[in-house]
């Protein structure tokens, strides 16, 4: 996720060092086409990394609610062992 974001500002940086430079070269045409091209790769892989992340933290969330609930019915259990063990007294 780091190296696209990096990857993104250096790209902005490229682009904006292009168009505050020199007058264009020849083939200013296809130096942009490429950018674009890059840009678009770097905003794809930004869009995917976003989607795996989201995907991991209902993954996290999902986990933590299961821990809990488990951590609930051990703890009635725990009640239910205890309330057993003062009846027997």
């Amino acid at each position: 996720m780091k190296k696209t974001i990096a990857l993104s500002s250096v790209l902005a940086l490229a682009a904006l060092g292009m168009a505050c430079g020199e007058p264009a070269p020849a083939n200013n045409k296809a130096v942009n086409a490429a950018v674009n091209k890059a840009m678009e790769s770097a905003n794809k892989a930004m869009e995917a990394g976003n989607k795996a992340m989201e995907a991991a933290n209902n993954l996290s969330n999902t986990a933590k609610e299961a821990g809990n609930k488990a951590m609930e019915a051990g703890n009635k259990a725990m009640e239910a062992a205890n309330k057993a063990a003062e009846n027997k007294k």
